[in-house]
């Protein structure tokens, strides 16, 4: 099995998985935009899917052939459940699975999923050997810790003893949520256990980078592999360029009306889509031009794709 993390440059960019955001839909738009070096799926419930099927997980591994490489990031507390839709994420085109240790939604951490596996190490442990039973690589994206900064030297040891092939840190606790800065300074140490312990996994920092030139600065002074920029596409949809530009009016609304038309695209029987989430996206398009906030405000109003595309005509 091709293992396409062996070959991403240094370092590389990833899009953020995130819930309700990072669809088929949205991957499309930044493709266009800007395209990052590596996709992640939203994060999927193993255990939902096991038990229900598709109808479980609302369309999150619905994905385009042409997208890639791709990531399917899944979580769950059962290594059955877990080893069952890594195994269909091969039969669906995936590159890899990525287990995520670190949402730290409550209905996520009370299964014992996403942030939860912070406090069952064994558990965890378990997990990313099923995962593997697919035959696909398998990444670890997880937090520094569950309640205190100083979990991470045992937690991230842990993690890096699993043989994966990447470890993607949110470099906050499950309690800081994002309240607080992201603790860059532990990169250094971080990547010192790294080194240590698994010099073959590459190493991920996520938190607060929004922006390409501040990724390759940290990684240019630390010596990480890789970045991953989450909501900082809300602030610039073409950061994953190599060559930051200006970009116009006409640019930026462009990507809208390829939202809205991938969003009637693939709005089906099957998956059908709700108009109002797309809302959220709007501030991404339409900003940084004269009269931007006034459109905005007529945009919010709209009730369909139809009327916010006859109030940008």
């Amino acid at each position: 099995m091709k293992n396409i993390w062996h070959d991403l440059p240094k370092p590389f960019f990833i899009l953020a998985p995130m819930e309700a955001v990072t669809d088929v839909v949205f991957r499309q738009v930044i493709a266009k935009a800007a395209a990052p070096d590596l996709y992640f799926s939203e994060f999927t419930n193993a255990t939902g899917w096991a038990a229900a099927g598709d109808k479980a997980i609302g369309g999150r591994l619905i994905k385009t052939n042409s997208e890639g490489p791709i990531i399917a990031q899944l979580w769950g507390s059962k290594p059955d459940a877990m080893a069952m839709l890594a195994t269909h994420c091969k039969t669906l085109g995936f590159d890899g699975i990525d287990i995520n240790m670190g949402c730290p939604d409550s209905s996520a951490v009370k299964s014992g999923g996403g942030a939860g596996m912070i406090r069952t190490p064994e558990l965890a442990a378990e997990m990313i050997a099923a995962a593997k039973s697919s035959g696909l690589p398998v990444s670890v994206k997880t937090r520094l810790g569950y309640s205190r900064v100083d979990e991470w030297p045992a937690w991230l040891e842990h993690l890096l003893r699993q043989d994966i092939v990447n470890l993607t840190i949110h470099l906050r606790t499950k309690k800081e949520m994002s309240k607080v800065p992201a603790h860059h300074e532990l990169i250094p140490a971080i990547k010192a256990l790294r080194d240590k312990i698994a010099p073959d996994t590459l190493l991920t920092i996520n938190g607060d980078i929004d922006t390409r030139e501040d990724g390759e600065r940290i990684a240019q002074e630390t010596g990480i592999d890789g970045v991953m920029i989450g909501r900082g596409v809300f602030k610039n949809p073409f950061v994953f360029e190599k060559a930051p530009q200006v970009h116009t009016r006409d640019e930026l609304l462009g990507l809208l009306k390829l939202q809205l038309d991938l969003h009637d695209k693939w709005d089906t029987l099957e998956h059908p889509r709700k108009f109002d989430p797309l809302k959220r996206f709007f501030k991404i398009y339409v900003r940084d031009f004269d009269g931007a906030a006034e459109l905005r405000d007529k945009l919010m109003h709209a009730k369909s794709t139809d009327e916010v595309r006859a109030i940008l005509a």
